[in-house]
């Protein structure tokens, strides 16, 4: 049973890292990164919602507090898509996808501001290792030959920083509801949210566009069938299997992005990659093992 929990989770992060590629494919073809993470999230809601249908009467919680930790979840999942999207833009899959991980560290600082995490030296250590993960990456550490440009940095940490949200958002509607619901509540709002702000001439264009097989291959693999697979597969097995297992997924859009896209990484990006990526397994599975223990006293 843990076992088929590990796969599960690791192929919704793989699934998640190919995302980044087919919005690379479609950004490449002339389409807007917020049109291409609108049907991302519109196509899931649909997978979301059928599942929310399956058990109805189960599924349905009177909370008000439960609809508002859904829609925050929502609200993070479409900032988070939305400059996933426009940092690949900026900069490249790999670059987006490692500063995207960063969430951890949000989450971290976050849950010191308002006095939810203990304060720690290890904490403050794991927050230093990927600022200086960061600044390899981007090659900050050279103003005059800078590696990836501001623009490109900063939106790859604003997918991090809601990506921190929807963790808050999505852990805190699960102690009241279930997932399924969470999650169509979440899609519906994030759908709300990005039809407002995309072109919306250039969202009904796609419909009747060559590519729409792009686009409904990316609601699928990128958000559909992956949340579905991660939400199963991390009741299965431990939240440290869970935390490394989703390091998968910067690895796969990496490799996608060097291979298939002909991106292109320096050994220092490469290191600075690393750096961020152990920094943060070290601390998601460390802040697991200190729930776990919590838990059972």
């Amino acid at each position: 049973m843990r076992y088929a929990g590990v796969g599960l989770v690791m192929l919704a992060a793989i699934c998640w890292g190919i995302s980044g590629g087919i919005g690379d494919i479609l950004m490449n073809k002339g389409w807007d990164p917020i049109v291409i993470s609108f049907y991302r999230g519109a196509v899931a809601f649909i997978f979301f919602f059928a599942w929310f249908l399956f058990r109805y009467k189960q599924n349905w919680t009177f909370s008000t507090r439960f609809y508002i930790w859904s829609l925050l979840a929502g609200i993070g999942v479409a900032g988070n898509f939305s400059f996933y999207f426009l940092s690949i833009e900026a900069a490249s899959i790999a670059v987006a996808a490692t500063l995207m991980y960063t969430a951890p560290v949000f989450v971290l600082l976050i849950s010191f501001l308002f006095g939810i995490e203990r304060s720690t030296l290890f904490k403050w250590g794991c927050i230093a290792g990927v600022i200086m993960g960061i600044i390899l990456l981007t090659g900050a550490y050279n103003p005059e030959e800078v590696s990836v440009s501001f623009l490109g940095a900063a939106m790859g940490l604003g997918a991090g920083l809601f990506y921190a949200l929807f963790i808050f958002g999505f852990k805190n509607a699960s102690a009241i509801g279930k997932p399924q619901t969470i999650l169509t509540i979440a899609f519906f709002s994030f759908c709300v949210i990005l039809f407002l702000i995309a072109d919306t001439e250039e969202t009904v264009r796609v419909v009747t566009s060559s590519d729409i097989g792009w686009f409904l291959l990316l609601g699928i693999v990128g958000a559909g069938i992956s949340f579905i697979f991660y939400v199963i597969g991390i009741r299965r097995t431990t939240p440290a299997n869970a935390s490394m297992v989703a390091m998968v997924e910067p690895v796969t859009a990496s490799l996608f992005g060097v291979l298939l896209l002909g991106d292109h990484l320096t050994l220092i990006q490469v290191l600075g990659m690393v750096i961020i990526l152990l920094t943060i397994t070290v601390l998601s599975v460390k802040q697991a093992d200190s729930g776990s223990t919590e838990n059972r006293e």
